[in-house]
């Protein structure tokens, strides 16, 4: 096991694309660190670079004590697990685990002990016979995970591992990977494009976008305090809704609008963020999570509330999710795999208790939790704080 070290790292290829820009991470040892963001934000690339793939431009990339910038991938004691497997399909399930351990002339009692220690652990041990055109997705993604197990590597790094998988599926099998690599505590570095999993899997995540590292944190408090509007809508599913509004301080309290209508600003906005005096009167992006929007029948708190009719209800069981529209200008969080934000019949959505009467068509009264908002500088994009 050992720390990986990202130095001011770049990826500056032959055509000129600046794909990595001063990349600077440090995974703890046997820390499970998630890159994350949209497609071409660089998180493949910056793995890649970690492995060996990718040649480095500029920068220090370290494993363990040692700089490894030029250092061939078989040397970098690291292993991978790709979005494809990459089994071969002639050889048993035994022997695509031990390959590695044969190529490098490990004793074959150490080999066997080796591949059945990690069968077991992995629940492969009566599929070791067969061959991996025999296995389910989840069988041969176990192997693939197997093969990384057994070289007892100080870094294991995961290229997307589940994408492939049906959904059940890949919730199932983060649980697995997560649970795996916390009992074996060897340092992992995990990229994704889907939120869901570097949230539920992570002990850290590090967000990119256009290779730039936007912000590295633990997953509640990329949620809770995220750096930036991009941040803000990227973490969270659905997305965080996201407008233009101006801000109106006045003593311990205040206010910001909606689209034409006026919502209360609470003390405890302003005592959290002290900044936001200094926006009185000016522009600002408000940021709200759709569980912050609720039916005023299921609101005892008693929360400020604004009226806008309903486009859409989606039923999910535990759960609705609420589409409605207000007459405020959406803002474009800046992912380009998203959906245009306000391109349809409705710009917000909520989350609403399972138990709600609001119907399609309807002009619902609905309650905003104020002293959750999110606010961001209108021309940095960057979180108001202190």
């Amino acid at each position: 096991m050992a720390t990986v070290q990202l130095d001011n790292i770049n990826k500056i290829y032959d055509n000129g694309f600046h794909a990595i820009h001063d990349l600077s991470l440090e995974i703890q040892d046997g820390e499970f660190l998630v890159l994350v963001g949209p497609s071409g934000c660089g998180k493949s690339t910056a793995l890649r670079m970690v492995a060996g793939l990718e040649t480095i431009s500029g920068g220090t990339m370290m494993i363990g004590e040692r700089v490894v910038n030029d250092v061939e991938p078989k040397d970098r004691d690291i292993a991978m697990v790709f979005q494809n497997y990459a089994l071969y399909p002639h050889m048993s399930v035994y022997d695509n685990i031990g390959f590695a351990l044969k190529l490098a002339k490990v004793p074959k009692e150490e080999i066997d002990q080796r591949v059945r220690k990690a069968a077991e652990i992995l629940e492969l041990t009566h599929n070791l016979d067969r061959k991996p055109g025999q296995l389910s997705g989840g069988q041969r993604q176990r192997v693939a995970m197997g093969r990384a197990i057994v070289r007892q590597p100080a870094a294991f790094l995961m290229d997307e591992p589940l994408s492939n998988l049906d959904a059940k599926l890949r919730v199932q099998m983060r649980a697995e990977i997560a649970a795996l690599q916390r009992e074996l505590g060897v340092t992992t570095i995990y990229v994704t494009h889907d939120q869901v999993e570097a949230m539920t899997m992570g002990d850290r995540v590090a967000v990119l976008k256009d290779g730039y590292l936007q912000q590295v944190d633990t997953p509640q408090n990329l949620y809770d305090r995220p750096n930036n509007v991009f941040v803000a809508a990227f973490i969270g599913s659905p997305s965080m809704n996201l407008y233009e509004s101006t801000i109106t301080v006045d003593g311990d309290g205040g206010s910001l609008t909606l689209g034409s209508q006026t919502i209360p600003l609470s003390p405890s906005s302003l005592e959290a963020r002290p900044a936001l005096r200094n926006y009185s009167g000016k522009k600002i992006i408000v940021g709200i999570r759709p569980e912050d929007f609720e039916d005023t029948e299921h609101d005892p708190a008693g929360h400020p509330t604004i009226t806008a009719p309903v486009v859409l209800i989606e039923a999910l069981g535990s759960e609705l999710m609420v589409h409605f529209s207000l007459d405020a200008s959406n803002v474009d969080s800046g992912d380009p795999d998203a959906v245009d934000e306000g391109g349809g019949a409705s710009n917000a959505v909520g989350r609403f208790n399972p138990r709600s009467r609001v119907r399609s068509g309807d002009t619902a009264t609905i309650a905003l939790a104020a002293e959750n908002l999110h606010f961001f500088d209108a021309d940095t994009r960057e979180a108001i704080w202190s």
